[in-house]
């Protein structure tokens, strides 16, 4: 009998926070088999009744979902218990607990999150100021930025920028070739802005450019790839981060996640001691 898992993932808005929750159950279970459904603007009884439908016929069914509706989350429940299908809300309690704990009663309107209200604005404001200037564009109003990145090629500058967008806060990255390509604003006020280096190690970040220049399919630049050449690149970077007393984030075995997690510890612990 297959070992195999059908996993439903069940929500009542976009689907990002049933995929995100799942994503860190799964990541502790090895060797974990399954195939995953996903069923995003679920909001009706008959939208439910066809999910079911199709778990019933499903070897080892396992429902996650999250719906604020109370009336619509209790009938997937029901219908689920009689079918024997483990199903799982992932947000019905926490609210319920939330909400006596603060005294305040939830509204239970799905994508509630994604309200065009102020801070939704922020971010999006955040997102293309980001792509403005990413890989040392724009330069001109750097001092508006919330975070700037700077490091060799290759250190996740870009990706992790995004990310931080996404989070609200406008990120600059600038390459990091030599003390010259660091903006005159940023050596003349080091302690002014969020600025973060990033390094990699050297024998990481060498696999990493030949493998980016695999993907090209180009071969001209010896240096960019050579191990002593990135080495070199890798010290003169902590230097300068030294020197100007910029703190670093070693990305080597981070996740861009991860990444922005510790970007933005340095930013709050920063933004504190103003």
């Amino acid at each position: 009998m297959s070992s195999k898992h059908h996993i439903y993932l069940i929500s009542d808005s976009t689907g990002e926070t049933i995929d995100r929750i799942f994503l860190a159950i799964k990541a502790q279970f090895q060797d974990f088999q399954y195939v995953d459904h996903q069923y995003s603007f679920t909001r009706t009884e008959n939208q439910i009744k066809k999910i079911l439908e199709l778990a019933e016929k499903q070897q080892h069914p396992i429902i996650l979902y999250t719906i604020v509706d109370s009336e619509l989350a209790n009938f997937l429940e029901y219908n689920s218990k009689k079918l024997n299908i483990p199903c799982f809300g992932v947000l019905g309690k926490l609210i319920e607990n939330f909400s006596q704990i603060i005294k305040r009663t939830a509204t239970h309107i799905p994508s509630a999150q994604y309200t065009l209200n102020d801070e939704y604005y922020k971010k999006v404001e955040a997102i293309q100021f980001t792509m403005d200037h990413d890989d040392g564009n724009s330069l001109d109003d750097i001092e508006k930025s919330d975070i700037i990145l700077l490091g060799v090629s290759r250190t996740s500058k870009t990706p992790t920028a995004i990310y931080l967008a996404n989070r609200g806060f406008k990120t600059t990255n600038i390459p990091l070739v030599n003390e010259k390509s660091i903006p005159n604003f940023l050596k003349k006020n080091p302690d002014k802005r969020c600025v973060i280096g990033l390094t990699l190690e050297p024998r990481r970040l060498a696999e990493l450019r030949k493998n980016r220049m695999n993907s090209l399919k180009e071969n001209h630049s010896i240096d960019y790839t050579n191990q002593q050449k990135v080495e070199l690149e890798i010290q003169n970077a902590k230097k300068t981060f030294k020197k100007y007393q910029w703190p670093v984030v070693d990305v080597t075995r981070k996740s861009v996640e991860e990444t922005a997690a510790s970007i933005i510890k340095i930013y709050e612990i920063k933004r504190e001691n103003r």
